[in-house]
């Protein structure tokens, strides 16, 4: 169950379809993966297009073994949801300070984690220390850590304006780039169904040791 809501419009519950409901389902896109999703219903579609200003449409994806991770980084069964590639995406605050004092040094205001969207943020590793790790434990739960993250435009978006910059993609393109990629951040994979919550000590079971081309100082 989720509740849509925004200042001026009335909450509205929307409940996840089950196969019971015999929901209508639709054909998205999700960057080169083509899969199946169901509808949530007309009354999610209407509160929606009249917020946004346009027709869209609520979709869930009831079935997860529709879209599998890309082949070369993840396992057969790896799957995820409607996110960019992977299930998780992991960030540390170590990263984010250096990030941040970078780009004070080049005359610019740091930004926050919120521009990278992760869902796994750890606090105390030094920074950069996720670009070597391949798998981790959080809690009980362990995660290959299977792909750099390269960074879009998004992050030069202001979240809660929506205002555009160049930062941090430009400081990323100088001191974070991984062949053709700007890199912050580390997509990860569970090795099983679990719960992972804040606090939850993390252990590194696996390091290869830095990657090429070593990070800037």
């Amino acid at each position: 169950m989720i509740t849509l809501s925004a200042a001026g419009h009335p909450p509205l519950a929307v409940r996840a379809p089950s196969a019971d409901d015999q929901a209508e389902m639709v054909f998205v896109a999700v960057w080169k993966s083509r899969f199946c999703a169901a509808a949530a219903g007309k009354q999610a579609d209407g509160w929606l297009s009249h917020f946004l200003g346009r027709a869209v449409r609520l979709v869930y994806l009831d079935d997860p073994t529709r879209r599998e991770v890309d082949q070369e980084y993840g396992a057969p069964g790896d799957r995820v949801s409607f996110a960019d590639g992977y299930p998780l995406l992991l960030t540390s605050t170590g990263s984010l300070q250096v990030l941040g004092r970078w780009l004070i040094e080049g005359g610019h205001e740091p930004v926050p984690m919120n521009r990278f969207r992760p869902n796994v943020v750890i606090d105390g590793a030094p920074a950069w220390a996720e670009d070597s790790w391949r798998r981790i434990r959080i809690g009980s739960v362990t995660f290959r850590v299977v792909k750099p993250c390269g960074r879009c435009q998004v992050t030069t978006i202001d979240q809660a304006t929506a205002e555009r910059g160049r930062q941090p993609l430009a400081l990323l393109g100088q001191r974070r780039r991984f062949g053709q990629q700007l890199v912050f951040g580390q997509n990860m994979i569970p090795d099983t169904p679990g719960s992972i919550r804040v606090g939850d000590p993390v252990r590194v079971l696996e390091d290869s040791g830095p990657r090429t081309p070593p990070i800037s100082p």
